[in-house]
């Protein structure tokens, strides 16, 4: 894992550098799909700083930073799994109200509506990580410390911290998602005025969309219920390498949200559309 790691890193700092100015670009036009890109971006990159920690204890086998900094790297993991998979429903319920509530979308002030949210969304974000992150439940200190271990003793506040991640953190904005998508497929091929070429793009991203919350967010929340309901340090054995894969699965989030300029503008498939013809 720490080769896997490593790459993610290394990779992920500068495509989501390049989303940041790319969505700069598209702000500064009065883009609202750019605040929201901007905003997965710089979670992003936040996220891969507090990742080179995890690369150390992969490295030595034992947590040396201290309780603070075992606490600091979890908030940095789950607020960038809870900022991105809010800020993917933003996306997805933005591009709702456009294609199937065009008029009411018009009025908007869409680029301030778009900050607004997006601020909110860090706030609540913040505020969910502070009620459900316990020291107690994040790090043991003594002759060998460790951080976010799954088998530190399971206590009550954990079940209930894993259970309100799957259902808030994960069900309600794949429900959410999986609504939008469907209503704005639906609305795009009943619309005979829509070019094919858009239809193609808005199915697109929205698809996108949709395979990075299941793929990248899927397997490490079922891991978590699952955890639940183990209760015992030996029947959660087996558990460590699911648990282990599903949180580097979790990590490509980092790298499939800049895919999103790809298909937000004609410009951003056009670009794509020429990589992928020159590889």
């Amino acid at each position: 894992f720490l080769v896997f790691y490593l790459i993610v890193i290394i990779t992920s700092i500068p495509s989501n550098a390049f989303s940041l100015y790319v969505s700069w670009q598209h702000i500064t036009r009065n883009n609202e799909l750019g605040v929201y890109l901007f905003n997965l971006a710089l979670s992003d990159l936040t996220f891969t700083v507090g990742l080179s920690l995890w690369l150390d204890l992969l490295w030595r086998g034992v947590w040396i930073h201290g309780g603070y900094a075992c606490l600091m790297s979890i908030y940095f993991l789950y607020t960038n799994f809870y900022t991105s998979d809010v800020l993917l429903c933003c996306i997805s319920l933005d591009r709702y109200l456009a294609v199937v509530h065009p008029f009411r979308y018009m009025s908007m002030k869409k680029v301030r509506c778009a900050a607004a949210v997006s601020v909110a969304v860090w706030i609540l974000v913040i505020v969910f990580n502070a009620s459900t992150i316990r020291w107690e439940d994040s790090y043991t200190g003594g002759e060998f410390p460790a951080c976010f271990d799954i088998f530190m003793p399971f206590t009550e506040s954990m079940a209930r911290a894993n259970i309100l991640r799957f259902l808030l953190g994960f069900i309600l904005p794949l429900l959410v998602v999986m609504f939008s998508t469907w209503k704005t497929r639906l609305a795009v091929g009943s619309n005979i005025a829509t070019k094919r070429q858009e239809r193609k793009r808005v199915s697109r991203l929205l698809t996108v969309i949709l395979l990075s919350l299941v793929f990248c967010f899927g397997p490490i929340h079922v891991m978590m219920l699952l955890r639940v309901m183990l209760d015992q340090c030996l029947e959660a054995k087996w558990y460590l390498y699911p648990y282990k894969i599903s949180t580097a699965i979790s990590t490509l989030n980092c790298l499939a949200d800049p895919l999103l300029y790809c298909f937000i503008t004609k410009t951003g498939q056009a670009n794509f559309n020429r990589v992928v013809l020159f590889f």
